[in-house]
């Protein structure tokens, strides 16, 4: 089968294009054709090389699948052939304490596809049985690789971690990127009032088209002192926060009293600071929030499903221009996912 692999660390051009060994099945795991995978950031980090993290060369990137089941093993027996599919990005032993609590996502084994195991940069990909979701008609293979882990990381920040309630203010870092689309789009679900940040009027355009109320160039504006203005000097209830360095500190000035802060990344850098007065003083809440759970990806598909959430796609490439969607994704040249076509 065809596939892009990595066998070094560094940029775009350390992306192969190449002819691989199609992957075996185990008797608990499906065979999935891979129409679609969509690209994220730790795409980009894996690519160039983590510290303190080895991964097994050469290494299949991509963790966000879409496809066809080709084939179920034996012991599988609700997954069939033939079946349009997306794959849940995350994976876990699905034996410990904390999974069967149904919080897979802080098993001590939890992984990613195109992380710790192969991903869907491929023809075909390995799957374990309870990974897959059927997806509907309605809903394209391009489409479905677009929804997952974004979806699921935005819910988990903002239902599960920051615990949100209809009606509050919402401000949402970096509109343009996977999390920030599906951040709005959640907020406004639930009747928020939703403030977002970009760079540049045509993502701010975007942003306002997905349902933020107001809209902040990040790079021209006062990030703080407009949430302020907006909000009559209260500060925001929410801040949904992955940029990290570059945008934390006014972040944690558009807080309102007893606000929460909720972070899932570090794109720009992760050595921060804070003042712990102000923490302790305003009662703000600083919380950190990784992936989700299985059972929040299929709680949260079901808005996809039904066409209440809508995967944001920025860009078609064929696998075999892997390279120039990652330029691009590098470059933060993208509003919303950047999706390779399979086949």
């Amino acid at each position: 089968m065809k596939a892009a692999r990595i066998h070094q660390h560094g940029g775009a051009e350390v992306l192969a294009y190449e002819d691989v060994p199609e992957p075996r099945i185990k008797a608990d795991q499906v065979q999935v054709r891979v129409r679609a995978c969509a690209l994220n950031h730790l795409d980009l980090f894996v690519r160039a090389g983590i510290p303190g993290m080895k991964f097994s060369l050469p290494h299949i990137l991509g963790s966000d699948i879409a496809g066809e089941v080709v084939e179920a093993g034996e012991l599988c027996d609700r997954v069939r052939p033939g079946w349009r599919v997306l794959l849940s990005p995350g994976l876990s032993c699905r034996q410990c304490e904390q999974c069967v609590s149904g919080n897979d996502n802080l098993c001590r084994r939890y992984t990613l596809f195109g992380y710790g195991m192969d991903g869907g940069d491929a023809e075909l990909v390995a799957a374990p049985e309870y990974s897959v979701i059927r997806i509907p008609d309605s809903l394209s293979f391009e489409e479905a690789a677009a929804a997952p882990l974004v979806f699921l990381t935005a819910w988990h920040m903002l239902m599960n971690r920051a615990r949100l309630q209809p009606g509050e203010d919402v401000l949402v870092l970096a509109a343009s990127s996977g999390v920030g689309s599906a951040a709005i789009q959640i907020a406004r679900l639930f009747q928020c009032r939703v403030i977002a940040t970009a760079g540049g009027e045509a993502k701010l355009a975007r942003a306002r088209e997905l349902g933020a109320d107001y809209t902040i160039d990040h790079y021209r504006q006062d990030v703080a002192a407009e949430v302020k203005r907006i909000t009559g000097k209260r500060g925001v209830d929410v801040a949904v926060e992955h940029v990290g360095a570059a945008t934390w500190a006014k972040s944690l000035d558009s807080l309102a009293p007893a606000g929460r802060l909720v972070t899932c990344g570090a794109t720009t850098g992760a050595d921060v600071a804070m003042d712990l007065r102000y923490l302790f003083v305003r009662q703000w809440s600083v919380l950190g929030s990784f992936m989700g759970t299985l059972g929040e990806l299929h709680q949260v598909l079901k808005f996809v499903f039904r066409g209440q959430l809508r995967p944001v796609i920025d860009r078609i490439y064929p696998l075999e221009e892997i390279r120039a969607a990652h330029v691009r994704l590098e470059n933060k040249e993208q509003f919303g996912k950047i999706v390779l076509k399979v086949g």
